[in-house]
């Protein structure tokens, strides 16, 4: 997952493979507070791992249901319909899927048998509105106050005395995840009398009160209604588990990848999309249907989607979309690759949702050069007639993150950076790195910055620190010649025998993972740093042969998004079209004394006036050899790092690589 302040998307060209999408969210957190509320043991499978699941499991544990995790299993012991807490201060973070059913369901349980609930969540969900349905819970009985602003959270919980004969009126055109809140908590108080839900006004959202439906039953419950105005939940309605209860991957989450292909997956080459297809029970599943008016083709089954672009340009649409109002989200993107004007209606949802989806929408689309009007109720989207780079403010919405990164694929070939790339975790932490495994593009668009520079330079802290900032590939190319180093001194292999050692090279079998190195299998990180091997892979680098056997290798590095490379010929020889080239120098009594302060934090012995020897020795082999010798680019920056922090030395580069890029300061 990315963690950085923003992320820098490169023009991207093309898509295919096979996607594997997380579990639903709408699904995860209603199985949660079902299995928690119900009786017996619930194992839940493919459940997704995501902010909002989290704060929904923490909030059963607090509540005192025993929860199990194994990856994305989870086993659940519910409460069996009573509290086992009586007082609790839940924090339940942005997740409206959270918020809403857990105050409905401990609002009528603290009235039941008593109990007291403060729920609270970040700065937004204080301004997501819960009026109506706590207007709702308080026709029941349930005494519920306002922390701060009247209609919103946070919230107190304490009790009451519950009247369920008469029915319970609730709005449904702001958001029906108050009738699904008041679905899923009143089969809690049923025991005496039937229990009736009427909505008022139109329902919005409906796909979203079948899923709830549809889960209810697997529990237990078998709703009755007319229509989509009255709801009656049964006297004697009582909660179990199924015992087990798979998660299908999230119909919304697949909007981003049928875009995708659409947009960018060519005859031969479709984005397939697993986990989710024909037999869901998510109403967002229908976005197939938009994306086919606008000209995707598509075929599905059981579980699979396949998806190619079919007309194109894409076809300019004018649609309700009531039924699928967060996966509507994306079609105001793939509105930017249409022939004319896309009007979304139906969509006053959005402005109560994360944020105001409908003014985020219209702010970051403009910035990319689409004429928008927005009204209280729809947005028209007008392609650009000049793409403009953009940098993309999220917002702390994830579906904001996620819609944006299909902006990449814009004709202009401009780059786009999304803003905090992290508020995905919400409902797909993986999401970039998944985009990034189906994407393509041309290699020279895929950027590029070399650290090099002399022995103990600092070169290797700072360019792994600064794709860590980046979000960027790292290449340690010094750690592919000590590799070659310590696999042909395992193997006997003289420092003389340059066609011996081209071979080791040709053939070894590395992996690199979290700041850790495998060779042949075997963890050996701390090894190639032992300075005999040092010696060694400067020796064994002198070698043409030895250097054209690691080439492909170092040149394979380069992958989305970006990559930052160290070594001592990354900007002359491997990749001299780089667009930042950085040579980082000091002078050899401040290496020397680096490397003497690190050696013996690591208990090895050592003389300050050996290692400079040493450093100075491996600077004129390094400088004078035939193959790569080590000297700067014509073009690069030169750090004098002597009297430097690393930090500071981070700064600098980022720096430097701001001003090569059209987005300016992050």
């Amino acid at each position: 997952m990315y963690t950085t302040p923003f992320l820098d998307l490169p023009p991207l060209q093309s898509a295919h493979g096979t996607v594997r999408l997380p579990g639903s969210k709408s699904i995860s957190n209603r199985v949660l507070l079902l299995a928690g509320l119900s009786r017996g043991t619930t194992t839940v499978y493919d459940l997704l791992d995501s902010d909002d699941t989290q704060v929904m499991l923490t909030a059963l544990r607090q509540l005192g249901c025993d929860v199990q995790t194994d990856g994305t299993t989870v086993r659940i012991t519910g409460l069996g319909g009573a509290l086992s807490v009586k007082q609790a201060q839940l924090f339940l973070g942005n997740a409206g899927t959270a918020m809403r059913p857990l105050t409905a369901a401990l609002s009528v349980l603290s009235a039941q048998g008593g109990g007291e609930f403060d729920l609270k969540g970040v700065p937004r969900m204080h301004e997501r509105p819960i009026g109506d349905l706590i207007d709702a819970l308080r026709q029941l009985g349930c005494t519920i106050d306002y922390l701060g602003q009247d209609g919103y959270p946070p919230l107190r919980l304490k009790g009451g005395a519950l009247r369920t004969t008469d029915p319970i009126r609730v709005r449904g055109d702001v958001s029906s995840q108050f009738l699904t809140a008041l679905l899923l908590a009143l089969p809690l108080v049923s025991q005496s009398n039937p229990i009736t839900i009427e909505v008022v006004g139109e329902l919005i959202s409906k796909p979203y009160v079948e899923i709830t439906l549809n889960l209810l039953q697997r529990f237990g419950i078998e709703v009755q209604r007319d229509g989509w105005q009255r709801f009656t939940i049964p006297q004697g309605s009582e909660y179990r588990s199924p015992g087990s209860i798979h998660v299908e991957a999230d119909a919304s989450s697949a909007s981003y990848f049928i875009a995708l292909g659409a947009i960018a997956g060519f005859e031969s080459w479709p984005v397939r999309i697993e986990g989710v297809g024909s037999d869901s029970i998510q109403g967002d599943i229908r976005f197939i249907d938009a994306a086919r008016l606008m000209g995707a083709e598509i075929t599905s089954g059981p579980g699979w989607l396949e998806v190619r672009r079919g007309t194109w340009p894409l076809k300019a649409i004018t649609l309700d979309c009531n039924h699928i109002p967060d996966a509507a989200m994306t079609l105001a993107l793939m509105a930017l690759y249409a022939d004319g004007k896309t009007r979304l209606d139906n969509i006053a949802s959005w402005r109560v949702k994360e944020t105001d989806r409908i003014a985020a929408m219209a702010t970051e689309l403009r910035k990319l050069g689409a004429t928008v009007t927005e009204g209280a109720d729809f947005i028209e989207i007008s392609p650009p007639t000049a793409w403009t780079p953009a940098a993309i403010h999220t917002y702390d919405d994830h579906r904001v993150a996620m819609c944006f990164s299909l902006a990449a694929y814009n004709p202009a070939r401009q780059p786009v950076r999304i803003l905090d790339p992290r508020c995905v975790a919400k409902t797909f932490p993986d999401y970039f790195e998944t985009l990034f495994a189906v994407a393509r593009t041309d290699t020279p668009s895929i950027p590029v910055i070399t650290v090099d520079g002399p022995t103990a330079s600092g070169k290797g802290t700072l360019a792994s620190a600064v794709a860590q900032a980046l979000g960027y590939h790292f290449l340690d190319s010094g750690a592919l010649y000590r590799a070659t180093a310590l696999a042909a001194m395992h193997a006997g292999v003289a420092e003389t025998d340059e066609a011996g050692l081209a071979a080791v090279a040709a053939g070894l079998k590395l992996r690199f993972a979290h700041q850790q190195i495998w060779l042949g299998g075997v963890e050996v990180s701390d090894e190639l740093r032992r300075e005999d091997v040092g010696a060694m892979a400067s020796k064994v680098s002198v070698w043409p042969a030895v250097r054209a056997a690691l080439l492909q290798l170092q040149l394979s590095h380069r992958r989305l998004p970006g990559l930052v490379a160290d070594g001592r010929d990354m900007g002359t020889v491997i990749f001299p079209a780089a667009q930042l080239k950085v040579f980082v120098v000091a002078s050899a009594a401040v290496r020397a004394e680096r490397r003497y302060k690190q050696l013996i934090s690591k208990g090895i012995s050592t003389s300050i006036d050996v290692l400079r020897t040493d450093l100075e020795a491996r600077d004129a082999r390094d400088k004078s050899r035939s193959a790569s010798p080590l000297k700067p680019a014509e073009d690069a920056m030169v750090l004098d790092n002597s009297e430097l922090s690393v930090d500071q030395c981070v700064a600098k580069v980022l720096e430097w690589w701001q001003q090569r890029n059209p987005f300016g300061q992050a």
